[in-house]
């Protein structure tokens, strides 16, 4: 029995050794392989015969030792290898590795899967995935980019796919206004020659226009300036910009109506706090005052108002009622044209004029207008507010401003609203460089595409637009286990949930002791290359010393069969 349970034994000791060159071998053979994990065969002993079990101290006998014989050993468990292998910067920007603890989550048609090899693509839907074709997991966002963190979702980055543009909300001015030019006291004050109405004094008697002269009844020197059924077309200057004609009917129009056109179209603001015209002392607007039409404009030389022969048209002809000029508009002022975008990215352009309104000991007074062209209610003044500065040029009143500019029809989200800042505007300046101001920065922007990304190292998938736009596209997420030794290993570098790893727990990169990511990297093998040739030389000796005993047992054994003869 001794020789067949020493044979037995040494059996088994080369099926051990036989397992750990295999591992061994597994581990060479993959040392160049991204993300492997090494591994490790440990042994136990086996079986045990007992010749005796031993006894204990008893009078002269000091007591025996158990006399035991151990039957081989056997595979206790084949352990793997997680530490951190060393991370390589690779010339893909989807690569990626995971320096610290954790796995990436994959998914394919065998359910979910966990990786350390990060060497990942994009395919022709935009979705990131593995060489295998499995996607990688991770948290998307919605329809406004924020990010989406009920459950994880594939990772797509849709370069050349993805359009965006945004609505500017908020516009930054920086510059300075002359506080030493002269005072704004009046706008441009133009009229029409005289006006009759041709039933005005009675039916065919000549009159005095009201503002209810219907306009196909409206004379001057005679002659019908407008004829029914035709299109009365305005339009006009202010300051160096032409302004866009605007059209209303002559049939079933008044007076009324067409003084509405001609102050929509130059954009005249008449609202709460706007000052009375210095040399009418009337708001500015256009009013029917005698026999005449008078229209008069806003404060400053930049709000200066033009109308000559060819702005008024009735049928396409010319109208001819000349407007003459009463007083040009006077004023330290200044403009700027900016453009802002809507929700779809479309411009939006909006003229903004500054003008010094007042001055006293210690405050210097400034008025801002704001027109746009672009507003579909056919307004073209859009807003106004009051600047501030005090004695040493700071800005202590109106430091900001809103804006609404009507976008109904558009497709883009109406009203358009801006609020502006102007709090880094001074009031200090001088004669040589007047009043000027500019639109440092606004947070708008015209439609653009995804033509670039970046991962930052807690996963975060940042999209870079050709417009300049930065916006999230999602977030690469890790597992973790409580026991990573339990996973089941899938093949192609992937592990599976086993029964003694535990859930997956899924966070972010960073969070809750998950490693960091790092993009444009990959991890390379953790085989240690010398230590496991140094381990197949000392598995090597274990097996051929395993062979000995069975050639020295098989001896031993035809020894026994030859004393028989």
């Amino acid at each position: 029995m001794g020789l067949a349970s020493a044979t037995t034994t040494a059996l088994n000791g080369m099926r051990l050794n036989e397992t750990s060159i295999d591992v061994l071998g597994n581990n060479v053979a993959n040392a160049g392989t991204r993300g492997f994990k090494s591994s490790e065969a440990l042994f136990t002993t086996q079986l045990v015969t007992t010749l005796s079990s031993g006894d204990g101290p008893s009078g002269a006998n000091g007591g025996t030792n158990p006399r035991q014989i151990g039957l081989g050993g056997t595979v206790s468990t084949i352990r793997k290898d997680f530490s951190q292998g060393s991370v390589t910067t690779s010339n893909s920007a989807t690569d990626m590795a995971i320096e610290g603890e954790g796995f990436f989550v994959i998914e394919n048609g065998l359910g979910t899967q966990f990786t350390r090899d990060g060497s990942f693509t994009l395919n022709p839907e935009g979705k990131l995935v593995n060489p295998s074709g499995s996607r990688v997991q991770g948290y998307g966002i919605d329809g406004n980019y924020n990010l989406q963190t009920a459950a994880p979702t594939d990772i797509e980055i849709p370069l050349g796919k993805l359009y965006i543009a945004e609505a500017t909300s908020n516009a930054t001015f920086t510059g300075a206004f002359f506080s030493g030019g002269e005072l704004a006291t009046n706008g441009t004050v133009q009229s029409t020659m005289a006006l009759q109405d041709a039933n005005g004094g009675g039916p065919g008697v000549p009159g005095p226009p009201s503002p209810t002269t219907p306009l196909e009844d409206l004379t001057s020197g005679g002659v019908n300036l407008f004829t029914a059924g035709d299109d009365i077309s305005f339009g006009g200057r202010k300051g160096d910009r032409d302004l866009a004609p605007q059209d209303i009917p002559v049939t079933g129009s008044t007076v009324t109506d067409l003084m509405s056109l001609m102050e929509r179209v130059l954009g005249i603001h008449n609202g709460p706090g706007i000052p009375n015209d210095g040399f009418t002392g009337d708001p500015p607007g256009v009013q029917l005052v005698g026999d005449a039409i008078r229209i008069t404009g806003n404060r400053g030389e930049a709000n200066a108002l033009q109308i000559v022969p060819g702005d008024l048209r009735s049928g396409g002809a010319v109208v001819l009622t000349p407007f003459q000029t009463q007083a040009d508009a006077v004023g330290e002022s200044a403009v700027r044209d900016i453009i802002v975008y809507d929700s779809l990215g479309q411009e939006v352009n909006v003229r903004l004029t500054g003008v010094l309104e007042e001055r006293s000991s210690t405050r210097t007074g400034f008025r801002w207008y704001a027109d746009s062209a672009d507003d579909s209610g056919g307004n073209l003044d859009i807003g106004s507010g009051k600047l501030e500065f005090d004695g040493v040029g700071d800005l202590v009143t109106g430091q900001d401003g809103t804006l609404s500019v009507q976008r109904d029809q558009t497709a883009a989200l109406s009203p358009l609203t801006l609020n502006l800042d102007f709090s880094q505007l001074s009031g200090i300046s001088s004669t040589a460089q007047g009043s000027n101001f500019i639109m440092e920065e606004q947070d708008g922007a015209p439609p653009g595409t995804l033509v670039d990304f970046a991962i930052g190292e807690s996963g975060g998938i940042s999209g870079v637009f050709d417009n300049g736009l930065l916006r999230p596209l999602g977030r690469i997420v890790v597992a973790q286990f409580s026991n990573i030794n339990g996973l089941v290993e899938g093949g192609g570098g992937t592990f599976r949930e086993g029964p003694n790893s535990g859930p997956a727990r899924i966070t972010a990169p960073g969070a809750f002791g998950a490693g960091l990511l790092r993009a444009g990297a990959v991890e390379l093998s953790n085989t240690d290359i010398g230590k496991n040739l140094v381990d197949l030389i000392i598995a090597s000796t274990n097996y051929r010393g395993n062979a000995r005993i069975i050639s020295s047992t098989q001896e031993l054994t035809d020894e026994l069969l030859r004393l028989g003869r």
